[in-house]
């Protein structure tokens, strides 16, 4: 019995395949996916790869949000988070109308300190408060900045609206996590800061990534790093170049050019050892943990799983570290360890990713997808796997 829907990744390809009247064989010419790992994704018999989705979507001409079935709305309205979101829209709509006249914001230092809480409260996973408070915070802050018209107000701006980009973006929604991006580049303009700039083109690279548009995502990699030599130097100037050289490594990773992948991992890894961890500049968990990270997701992604799985030996992750991108690294190890038959310790990792960030796991792609992969393996598991696809998907458990 499935607990999660029918609905899978596999079951998507061959509907969308069928719709545009194309055969198995022709998909994977115009992927370049070979027909036999195509064929049993779209049974499902091996789960689909990052790599895999984004050649598809590619080949067929969707997105890959299309693929995956995101965003997940049904598990989004069970949650309460779909009406969120309209608010998001709504506030990212007034950036240019100027200071609105029934407004009075408060100070500055208050908001600023209410867009510092707002990242903090998605590092720690809290997506749904983040999303509750978001809109009015912008519409606040919109009003303060055209009033103030200061570096200060600007950059507040371009923070929460980098935090609308993060709940966007953990929920599926890429439209609009596309649009949150275009106002954080309108302020932090404003605000002239080069890093800032530097790290847009980083979070904008990420977006590209998601879609499997890696030659583009690597362009604004490329893109970034040079924004950021117009900056001063600084140990956060140090601390964005090395997080675009990380993302430059999953995105070469995730494109299967290895050389590349590991020439941006070892930048960021000489950057690092100058920089120490550095959890907290930007948000962006940056430091020798990070590259160790992310080198797990660059070998997961170069479809080395075996070495993605040794690489996370001695691996310790500091407790301060953010439990967002904790909970995110046990999904990636998870998946790894899947690939390699260790199924139990897969399903261990998962509940670790649960555990560490529950609203985030639930909304993760790679969670799901793993998931789907140890139900395939009809490999005997605790009971308590069945009852974690209910907590994916509410609305399945309940017709069982």
């Amino acid at each position: 019995m499935h607990a999660l829907p029918e609905d899978h990744i596999g079951v998507r390809m061959r509907r969308l395949r069928r719709e545009r009247h194309l055969t198995q064989r022709a998909v994977s010419e115009l992927s370049g996916i070979s027909y036999s790992t195509y064929t049993k994704t779209e049974q499902g018999v091996i789960p689909a790869t990052p790599h895999v989705i984004a050649a598809f979507a590619r080949a067929v001409r969707v997105e890959v949000a299309t693929v995956v079935g995101q965003p997940y709305l049904s598990e989004l309205r069970a949650d309460e988070l779909d009406v969120l979101i309209r608010p998001i829209r709504e506030a990212l709509d007034v950036y240019d109308l100027g200071a609105d006249p029934d407004l009075r914001p408060r100070q500055l230092s208050e908001l600023t300190a209410d867009a510092d809480a707002l990242c903090a409260a998605v590092r720690q996973g809290e997506i749904k408060q983040a999303a509750a408070n978001v809109a009015g915070l912008i519409e606040e802050c919109t009003t303060a900045a055209h009033t103030v018209n200061s570096t200060e107000g600007w950059l507040t701006l371009a923070s929460f609206y980098r935090t609308a980009y993060d709940v966007a973006a953990k929920l599926g929604f890429s439209d609009l996590a596309q649009l949150s991006l275009a106002r954080m580049d309108w302020a932090a303009q404003r605000g002239s800061d080069a890093v800032l700039g530097g790290m847009y083109q980083y979070l904008r690279a990420l977006t590209y990534l998601r879609e499997g548009k890696h030659r583009t995502g690597q362009r604004l990699v490329t893109l970034g790093l040079s924004t950021l030599q117009q900056a001063d130097a600084s140990r956060e100037r140090e601390v964005v170049t090395g997080q675009l050289h990380l993302g430059g490594a999953v995105m070469a990773g995730r494109a299967h050019d290895e050389s590349q992948a590991l020439s941006h991992l070892e930048a960021a890894e000489r950057i690092a050892g100058r920089t120490g961890e550095s959890v907290k500049v930007h948000w962006l968990a940056f430091g020798p943990t990070n590259v160790r990270v992310h080198r797990v997701s660059v070998l997961a992604e170069l479809d080395q799983y075996g070495e993605a799985v040794e690489a996370t030996t001695g691996l310790t992750i500091p407790s301060d570290w953010p439990k967002s991108r904790t909970s995110h690294h046990y999904a990636e190890v998870a998946r790894a360890q899947m690939w390699t038959g260790k199924l139990e310790a897969s399903f261990q990792s998962l509940l670790q990713a649960r555990k560490t960030a529950p609203q985030q796991a639930k909304y993760h792609p790679t969670v799901r997808e793993t998931y789907a992969g140890l139900e395939t393996a009809h490999r005997r598991l605790p009971e308590s796997f069945l009852s974690y696809g209910s907590w994916l998907s509410a609305s399945q458990a309940a017709r069982m």
